[in-house]
């Protein structure tokens, strides 16, 4: 959908934060009224109208032009392609393009107009144009949209008698209104068989004056410029039928004239004559080029026009020309769609240009679909293919076209059999019953459309101009186009069968999941986790799941509720809009209010939402008390947990885009810290292994260095994806860095539902992968395209067109609607995709709303957004800088000693964690019986918080890992260990419970084992019965410290120790041991860390000289032919 057809008029109000150029902070905008530049119009037609409203607009924002514009018709702009409808009402402000009251409620100074006044001269040096009023008018540019004059052929005697006439303004029908009432009931007559034509005989018809109306064309056929012999005879057939009299194959040669110098016939120059009252020429037209001659403006001597280059610039500096007056490439048009297209180019060029390649006015699409006489005519693209050859073949992407010379034989071949045949073939369709005829026009392999014709049935012809215009490969046969595709049944709509394997960790199929609904075994998706297991492991698998479910429940007749968790009975969307109305800013608070029980603890499923929703309306620190407890593993250390318990440490690369001086930072630290380092998908450098206790110093670093936090641990914005586009690339035309670094700055931080991914094209060639994220971007010679609602993951999506050519400046109004209604309404961990899918009428129902603002919240949306990112703030540097959030990251509450919970494997030069086992770990921790128990004082309770979100700590003793928790003033512990994958983090885990059941539960951050820690059941894992834990009594004493009722150290650590427990290499074994050793010897394979040349450094040397060196000079050597050359430059 077109921007600009989507939008007309819209304004996006004030700059939004972070809406413009950084370069350009100490611009202010919009500008000041006397730093303006003013541009002056000369012409209040179709085009010149079309380019101040696209200026103005395009403009909105910046306020850099005020445009005066010069019309010598009495009229403001009118649709000069609708003059027929003036014979109904008769009243020219029907006709009007904008009422009068557009012009005046313009921003003040923007737009001021001349009516009834001609500029009669050009004074290119001084830049000021002078009046028929006497006034001379200043400009910084000046635009000519002079347009055209009628032709009228001065050649014929007669030309200048009373009842000739010209179809091309108001006063002309007004002229021609008066006249038809002297010499009603007689005839009248049109010349000219074309566009034109038709239309003034529709006219003159319309006026109910004449008693007959005859169209004469001196060729075959009407409409010979766009349509064939065939097409153009069928058309005089049924204008023939509506009474309008066509004379084929005649040539006015005289005009009669009575006494009066009136019209009473028409002299053929074949020698016959008609007689008639009335004459109307619409043979074409002549661009209005004189007042640039007079100014000696260079003008075409053929067809006349003022000359302009592509950029629509004349011979003269600041003069540009527009429309039916411009000649570019010795062509003058007169259609208004590429008058148009010049007014747009114009237009973005000069307010866009800045931050997108300027564009370049090219071969305008000379398509046409009209209703004439009551007859639907359409043509498109390049519809004389067949005849005179194509202008423009696609060019086949996997070779280049060969250049073969033509020899004396070919030549002697030609001259003999004329020419080859155009490599086109045309498939034609005939029907004379219903007055249809198509022909469409398709390279020789039927790959590609190149142009066709269509009369009586039109329909197609918004789906084929862009198939031709993009140069789409074809996936049908050219037979579809006009017979239509075979139905061979309907599609199936759920496409996924049932062996699909929906959930990777337990190895869960689709027919795992429906079979269990289908048989009652499951009523919830809670049911559905407990019962297979999917959904229990990493959790990536739970909207896929949750749309198998609701599928299955709805083909029963059963309700599906999307409430988030059993703790509240509010979809997330719902709950976003009570937190937002009743601006609820605290869990309890919000359970009080919308929970089920307002005491309740809440749980693992609602507890990341509520906090990710208070995040993204309010985006307080997460970590801070009254949040921290709401957070998954991830958040509370800001970090995305690894297998061995360590992090991974990502800073920002906004938009992939990194300074050597950063590359040199990011790289020391993973040194200096043993950073296993990988390039990602996201255009970012990821650094894994990081211990807890290490994250403070690493991020200090990085921080000092001008970096931020990459947001890789939260539900939010992680990175906006780009091409080089034309900052480097020979085939960019949008500049996709500097937008992709300006949208990522933009929406860093924002949390929503799900993560959101971005990505910017430079062209269509699309390197950036846009089309297959949240957010989209493709670069387009008018702006950009805007593409929402992909992913890749379990079940990818192609994201569909929302926008299409938006201007630049119009692009982070759009992203921030379409962003926060996200926010707003979509479901718990629902990606784009889905909640696109998921709307009312999908992609179209969001254009509505995001486009169009059918719900009148678009200004809403804005404001918010904006107050949003207006509040950011670096995570980290803010953890860095505050005691309290510091004290987090350690490993242990009640000591500074660590732990190693998984032995390294070497490989490539870099470590990564040992393989997980592959089973679980089902001893009996939880009925071991200890020979005796004692409460030992373990750690001083101010360590813990007292939230109502609770408050947990990892604890060790002798070599074994306690987890003690503080939830409502009471006391729980348990081994730290998690027997699914000996994982050491159930301290991190979130905290639930059931009132119900009194039943209080731990998560494991790792695949959401949820261990209960009281009652009868405390040690059970309530999805997993292979797995438990043991627990340990706790109490807090008046001496400040926790107790723990624990056994011997001794026996302690044989049973639980982390020595035990820990994940050993040669535990699994690795996937490639048999493609290895095909491998084997393999040309080109050398050992990762060497050098291909024979004496070179290698990685580690060179890299150690490197950083040796310093600035003392040269730093490395490498011989080579014999001779030791110099390979590092002083750094």
């Amino acid at each position: 959908m077109s921007w600009a057809d989507s939008s007309p008029g819209m304004q996006a109000g004030k700059v939004p934060v972070n809406g413009h150029d950084p370069e350009e902070n100490g611009t202010q905008y919009p500008k000041p009224k006397g730093q303006r530049m003013k541009v002056v119009v000369v012409g209040l037609g179709m085009v010149g109208i079309a380019f101040i409203e696209k200026l103005l607009k395009m403009d909105a924002k910046r306020r850099e032009y005020d445009v005066v514009v010069i019309g010598e018709e009495p009229h403001l702009a009118y649709n000069r392609v609708g003059l027929t409808s003036f014979f109904q009402h008769r009243k020219a402000e029907n006709l009007y393009l904008n009422p009068k009251d557009w012009y005046s409620g313009m921003p003040e100074g923007s737009l001021n107009y001349h009516l009834n006044t001609t500029v009669t001269d050009i004074h290119p040096k001084d830049k000021v144009v002078s009046t028929s009023t006497g006034e001379t008018v200043p400009y910084d540019i000046l635009v000519l949209a002079t347009g055209s004059d009628a032709l009228l052929p001065r050649h014929t005697p007669g030309h200048d008698a009373k009842g000739v006439f010209v179809y091309r303004t108001i006063e002309d029908l007004e002229k021609l209104i008066k006249y038809s009432e002297t010499c009603k009931g007689s005839t009248g007559a049109v010349v000219g068989g074309g566009l034109l034509g038709l239309e003034a005989a529709k006219a003159m018809m319309d006026l109910e004056s004449f008693g007959q109306v005859k169209l004469i064309e001196r060729n075959r056929w009407v409409l010979s410029r766009q349509l064939d012999s065939d097409a153009g005879s069928m058309v005089v057939d049924l204008v023939s039928k509506l009474g309008l009299e066509v004379l084929l194959s005649k040539r006015v040669g005289k005009i009669e004239v009575d006494e009066d110098n009136a019209v009473k016939g028409v002299q053929f120059e074949d020698g016959e004559r008609m007689d008639c009252k009335c004459l109307m020429f619409g043979i074409g037209i002549k661009a209005r080029d004189e007042l640039a001659r007079r100014s000696e403006i260079k003008c075409a001597d053929r067809g006349g026009g003022i000359v302009i280059d592509p950029n629509l610039k004349t011979s003269e500096d600041g003069i540009y020309a527009i429309g039916e007056c411009a000649s570019w490439e010795s062509q003058t048009f007169g259609l208004i769609a590429p008058g148009i297209e010049m007014a747009e180019v114009l237009a973005f060029n000069m307010t866009q240009a800045k931050v997108h390649a300027p564009r370049k006015f090219k071969r305008p699409d000379l398509s046409t679909k009209l209703k004439l006489l009551g007859v639907e005519v359409a043509s498109f693209g390049d519809f004389f293919a067949d005849r005179d050859g194509p202008k423009d073949l696609p060019i086949k992407r996997h070779g280049a076209k060969k250049e073969v010379k033509e020899g004396a034989e070919e030549r002697v071949k030609n001259i003999t059999d004329g020419p080859p045949p155009p490599p086109v073939k045309a498939l034609t369709y005939k029907d004379p019953f219903q007055a249809v005829y198509k022909k469409y026009l398709f390279t020789l392999d039927g790959k590609h459309l190149l142009g066709g014709m269509m009369i009586g049935d039109t329909k197609d012809y918004v789906k084929l101009v862009p198939m031709v215009k993009n140069q789409t490969a074809l996936e049908v046969p050219p037979s579809q186009f006009i017979l239509g595709a075979a139905k061979d049944g309907e599609d199936d709509a759920n496409d996924l069968t049932d062996d699909t394997q929906v959930c990777s960790c337990h190895n869960v199929t689709k027919g795992d999941v429906t079979k269990a609904v289908k048989d009652g075994t499951c009523k919830s998706i809670g049911d559905v986790k407990s019962c297979t297991k999917a959904g229990t492991g990493c959790g990536g698998c739970m909207p896929l799941v949750q749309t198998i479910f609701n599928t299955e429940m709805k083909a029963q007749g059963s309700e599906v509720l999307n409430h988030l968790c059993p703790h509240f009975a509010y979809s997330r969307a719902d709950l976003f809009n009570i937190i937002y109305v009743k601006k609820l800013k605290s869990f309890p608070e919000i359970m009080k209010e919308c929970g089920k029980d307002q005491n309740s603890l809440g749980c693992e499923a609602c507890k990341p939402a509520v906090g990710s929703i208070l995040a993204s309306l309010y985006n307080q620190h997460i970590i801070d008390k009254p949040l921290h407890g709401l957070q998954d593993t991830n958040d509370r250390f800001l970090a995305n947990i690894q297998r061995n318990g360590t992090f991974s440490v990502i800073p920002r690369v906004a938009a992939g885009e990194i300074t050597p001086e950063k590359l040199i930072v990011i790289g020391t630290v993973a040194k200096k810290y043993n950073l296993y380092c990988k390039i990602t998908g996201g255009q970012r450098i990821d650094t894994f292994g990081a211990k807890k206790e290490d994250l403070i110093d690493i991020w200090t670093a990085l921080v000092n260095a001008g970096m931020e936090s990459g947001h890789a641990y939260a539900k939010s914005l992680r990175t906006v994806k780009s091409c080089v586009g034309t900052t480097w690339c020979r085939f960019g035309i949008g500049d996709s860095v500097g937008m992709a670094v300006r949208l990522e700055e933009r929406y860093k931080s924002i949390r929503s539902p799900h993560k959101m991914k971005g990505g910017v094209s430079g062209c269509v060639r699309e390197c950036a992968e846009a089309q297959n994220k949240d957010f989209g971007l493709i670069a387009t010679e008018k702006g950009f395209n805007v593409f929402v609602g992909g992913n890749g993951g379990a079940k990818p999506r192609h994201s569909e067109l929302l926008a299409k050519d938006v201007p630049p400046d119009d692009v982070i109004p759009i992203l921030d609607r379409y962003l926060m209604f996200y926010i707003r309404t979509a479901d718990k961990l629902q990606r784009t995709a889905r909640w696109v899918e998921q709307l009312p009428g999908g992609i179209k129902y969001l254009r509505q709303v995001v486009l169009e603002d059918k719900l009148g919240i678009a200004a809403e949306l804005e404001k918010q957004m904006n107050e949003l990112v207006g509040t950011f703030f670096c995570e980290w540097t803010e953890a860095i800088n505050d005691p309290t959030r510091r004290s987090h990251f350690k490993q242990f509450g009640n000591t500074e000693d660590t732990l190693s919970v998984v032995e390294p494997v070497d490989v490539r030069g870099q470590q990564h964690p040992a393989y997980w086992p592959k089973e679980s770990v089902t001893e009996d921790f939880r009925g071991t019986k200890w020979s005796s128990l004692t409460w030992q004082p373990i750690i001083e309770a101010k360590h813990f918080a007292d939230t109502p979100t609770g408050s947990s700590k990892n604890v060790k003793r002798g070599v074994t890992q306690l987890a003690v928790f503080k939830i409502q003033g009471k006391w729980y512990a348990s081994q730290q260990m998690c027997p699914h994958k000996r994982t050491f983090a159930l301290s991190e885990g979130l905290l639930g419970d059931d009132a119900k059941t009194d039943k209080l539960w731990v998560s494991c951050p790792f695949h959401k084992k949820n261990f209960t820690l009281n009652g009868d059941d405390a040690g059970k894992c309530s999805n997993d019965a292979e797995v438990n834990i043991a627990v340990f009594p706790v109490e807090e004493r008046e001496d400040g410290w926790v107790y723990l009722k624990l056994p011997p150290i001794d026996e302690l650590d044989a049973r639980l120790g982390t020595s035990k427990w820990k994940v050993r290499t040669g535990e699994t074994n690795g996937q490639f041991g048999k493609l290895d050793e095909k491998l084997k010897g393999m040309k080109g394979r050398k050992p990762f860390q060497d050098s291909h040349f024979k004496e070179g450094a290698g990685e580690v040397r060179a890299a150690q000289e490197i950083t040796a060196g310093g600035n003392g000079g040269l730093i490395g050597k490498l011989k080579v032919g014999g001779a030791w050359k110099a390979c590092w430059p002083e750094y």
